[in-house]
């Protein structure tokens, strides 16, 4: 290859490591294990670890840490009683067996053959191919026991997780505050807009119903908590009844996955539209009291929803903020999930009371809208109040002189 060339391919592997795509997705790439290896004995009273015992990995953890460590100094000595110690890879070909305990540092182990003892390796993977046995138990401290069509007769454990750069990559808490308040703010977001599409959508087919439930909320607030508490305390209780009366029946169990499908849908439809028709009810409130000081605009549904939705998603902007502070993040959370729970019991309440919009009896109107026109003003009253004389049709004022 040529140096122009051999520049190109550099030039292109230094774009793409460098892109955002590489950088959101991390190449993990593997430590070359050391030459396979014998570890001396230790002389008497030095290093010695046990593998005897392996029921209890946690108490082993410091020892495998510090051998691991120690591996890597010159003139390193390691004491296995009943067995031996490796380092680098280890493998017991098919057909072969070894006696004793035995402990692989920094180094993979591939099983072939028998083993009688037990197997730990440190910052390695154990494979059990097919054939493989071990009369024992194996330990991955740092790596993981692949089962492959071995055999093991004790117990198979593993120690470790992600090397540490993973887990801080991962984790939240290596999230700068900046960035958790964006992710957060950009979570609010999405769930406003798809509460907004859902309430449009509900606006355009359904208005009259969202009214309702609407007014609902509103001359009935108390009502309607109560409603809905006790809504959210018997859910599952009648869920159950409904489905062991339809185990009970012969015919009735065919249509248990019916019943349930049909049982969450309506719980769904009567939450969704219970907590919109309480943002359109405090949208109502805000813009015609709006409206009321002068403010510009006219009143209409889409624009109590989005009012109402846009006051909802304030809720939720403290701990948006300021989630990433110990204490007032969860202060924050706890208030807007306590008033959002609040808001969607009493529009739960008002959606059962109002029969999802379909009956008016909880929403104040008590008089239909068809008897308020002229003629009622002066016909004979259906509600017993006394009707006024209706003036002469053809009777003209006498001129003004």
């Amino acid at each position: 290859m040529c140096r122009g060339s051999r520049l190109l391919v550099a030039a292109g592997l230094l774009f793409l490591t460098g892109s955002p795509a590489f950088a959101a997705a991390p190449i993990r790439i593997q430590a070359a294990h050391p030459a396979p290896q014998a570890v001396p004995s230790a002389p008497e009273g030095g290093f010695t670890v046990s593998l005897r015992d392996l029921s209890n990995p946690a108490e082993l953890e410091p020892v495998l840490a510090r051998a691991l460590r120690e591996s890597k100094l010159p003139g390193f000595a390691l004491t296995v009683p009943g067995g031996t110690a490796r380092i680098g890879r280890f493998s017991i070909g098919a057909g072969e067996s070894q006696q004793g305990d035995v402990l692989v540092l920094n180094g993979n182990a591939d099983l072939y053959g028998r083993l009688s003892g037990n197997l730990v390796t440190v910052e390695g993977d154990i494979t059990l191919h097919p054939g493989s046995y071990v009369s024992g138990s194996v330990l991955a401290y740092g790596g993981q026991v692949h089962q492959a069509g071995g055999q093991v007769t004790g117990e198979i454990n593993t120690i470790g997780s992600l090397p540490a750069e993973e887990v801080a990559a991962a984790s939240p808490a290596a999230l700068s505050p900046l960035v958790q308040a964006l992710r957060n703010v950009a979570g609010l977001a999405g769930v406003f807009l798809t509460l907004l599409g859902i309430g449009f959508g509900l606006v355009l087919f359904g208005k009259p119903n969202l009214e309702i439930i609407s007014d609902t909320v509103s001359h009935t607030f108390g009502r309607s908590f109560a409603v809905g508490f006790l809504a959210q305390v018997l859910v599952v209780p009648t869920f159950g009844v409904l489905i062991l009366g339809l185990v009970l029946s012969v015919v009735g169990i065919l249509l248990i996955p019916f019943a349930v499908i049909a049982s969450v849908l309506l719980v769904l439809v009567a939450v969704l539209a219970g907590f919109l028709g309480v943002t359109h009810a405090l949208g109502e409130k805000y813009t015609r009291r709006q409206l009321a000081q002068g403010s510009l605009g006219s009143p209409n549904s889409y624009r109590y929803v989005v009012t109402g939705l846009a006051g909802m998603i304030l809720l939720w902007t403290g701990w948006a903020a300021f989630g990433w502070v110990p204490v007032l993040g969860w202060v924050a959370f706890g208030a807007a999930a306590v008033v959002t729970w609040l808001l969607l019991t009493v529009g739960l309440g008002a959606a059962l009371l109002s029969r999802l919009g379909l009956a008016g009896h909880f929403a104040g109107r008590f008089i239909p809208p068809e008897a308020l026109t002229d003629e009622y003003l002066w016909a004979t009253p259906q509600f017993g109040v006394p009707a006024a004389r209706r003036p002469g049709q053809h009777k003209t004022p006498p001129p003004v002189r």
